[in-house]
């Protein structure tokens, strides 16, 4: 006989383990099923481990300017080994909270493969679980290009799996995770090149922020090559060598990495079972409440496409709990206004419109303010890194429609600010409001 639920959720990420724990305060009967060690891919080969590694790059880069502030240091070297270990052991220990906290929860934890045999009922191997209600929020892996030889390459899945620092580095990709990775790679001494297929990094991003990135990433030593577009891999006696679609080959290196973008985890599920709709990427279509278009079947996450940020999953999988046990009925995440950071060194920390993006909502009817400055920190020193920020308005009171900031701190000055956007700040409301000196974020409320 089925083992019988109130909720069944398929993934134990943090989408999916935030709306199964909320679900049960309120009462509810849950399992989780999960195929992987618990924490989904932020916890295991995501953003806390990057953080890991995004600190080790940093400390590089601090004692570069120790000799500034009077300091005489000299760095021998540097273990990835050893760091790799110490970061394996903290994500284990991560691994074990999360089941621990389930088990408080009184939330069951079925480790395994989820597949539907319709549309209230899920197979786990040789066992079978019902439930009301279902939400898939499986997440997504990172994409190999279909092309000769790509499997010679590793995923940002596989980078963390590294046992040993590559001496030469080749990243392909634009987005955050080629950058990501490129800055620790550089920052802990491999030689490293990133190749796009277009014209820059981030191009999704402000026009600002891609292009301070790109300068600060030549300047640190990164080398960027545009109009790449890959062909073939092969290995040789020196290493990888890749070849461009121009026919143009590359130079060989110790590892190449794909960052070319994320599926989702939709295809072993066997959603047409239960009728579930996915688009022709696989991803699950959902509505402002995550319903899918089965009425008792919602998801979240990575898995649907939209906003592919871990605290999105978690805020999207604690108000579907709210609505369906809390009595909360008009719960829903809005997915507009979210702020999002880039690890890259320095950091870049963003919310709402791009300019371009403004241009075209609003026409002429948008303003931008944009400060560009030394930070203080590199006031002592002749190397030193630019910080650039950029202000977007909209309308006769200037509502804040979007800021940028790229620079040391952005990571952590964003979230201030985008609860200020959220509550309709204007430009006048930055004004007003007295900075603190002497700090980069003062540049927010200060320009003119």
């Amino acid at each position: 006989m089925p083992k019988k639920y109130d909720l069944l959720v398929i993934g134990g990420g943090s989408g999916g383990l935030a709306s199964a724990q909320r679900a049960a305060e309120y009462g509810a009967s849950v399992a989780v099923i999960e195929q992987g060690p618990l924490g989904g891919t932020c916890v295991n080969v995501g953003c806390v481990p990057k953080k890991v590694m995004w600190y080790a790059a940093h400390y590089s880069q601090e004692f570069k300017h120790a000799a500034d502030y009077g300091y005489d240091i000299s760095v021998i070297g540097h273990d990835w080994a050893e760091l790799k270990l110490r970061r394996d052991a903290y994500i284990a220990r991560l691994n074990n909270i999360y089941e621990t906290n389930l088990n408080k929860r009184g939330v069951m934890y079925v480790a395994g493969n989820a597949k539907f045999i319709d549309a209230n009922t899920i197979a786990v191997d040789n066992e079978q679980y019902q439930a009301e209600r279902i939400i898939v929020a499986t997440g997504g892996k990172p994409i190999v290009p279909s092309i000769p030889g790509a499997e010679l390459g590793i995923t940002s899945d596989d980078f963390f799996a590294l046992k040993q620092k590559p001496r030469r580095v080749l990243i392909a990709g634009s987005g955050y995770i080629a950058v990501e990775l490129a800055g620790v790679f550089s920052g802990l001494g491999s030689d490293t090149k990133v190749i796009v297929r277009k014209d820059g990094v981030l191009r999704s991003f402000d026009k600002m922020l891609s292009s301070e990135l790109k300068n600060a990433m030549e300047k640190s030593g990164i080398s960027i090559e545009t109009g790449i577009i890959p062909k073939t891999v092969r290995s040789t006696d020196d290493g990888l060598v890749l070849t461009s679609e121009n026919g143009r080959e590359l130079d060989p290196v110790d590892a190449l990495l794909w960052a070319v973008g994320r599926s989702p985890n939709s295809a072993a599920l066997d959603l047409e079972r239960a009728g579930v709709d996915i688009d022709e990427r696989g991803f699950i279509p959902t509505d402002k409440m995550q319903s899918t278009n089965v009425e008792h079947i919602y998801a979240l996450g990575d898995v649907t496409g939209r906003a592919a940020l871990t605290p999105v999953a978690i805020a999207a999988g604690r108000r579907l709990a709210d609505r369906l046990y809390g009595g909360m009925t008009d719960r829903y995440l809005d997915y507009s206004l979210i702020p999002t950071v880039i690890f890259s060194h320095p950091t870049i920390g963003t919310i709402g419109m791009t300019e371009d993006e403004a241009r075209k909502e609003y026409g002429d009817d948008f303003k931008v303010y944009t400060s560009r400055f030394t930070p203080m920190f590199y006031a002592l020193g002749e190397d030193r890194q630019s910080a650039a920020m950029k202000l977007i308005t909209a309308g006769k009171n200037e509502r804040v429609v979007g800021v940028h900031v790229f620079g040391n701190g952005a990571d952590e000055m964003l979230q201030g600010f985008a609860v200020a956007m959220r509550m309709g700040a204007t430009k006048k409301d930055f004004d007003d409001t007295v900075a603190i000196h002497p700090t980069n974020a003062e540049e927010m409320v200060t320009m003119r």
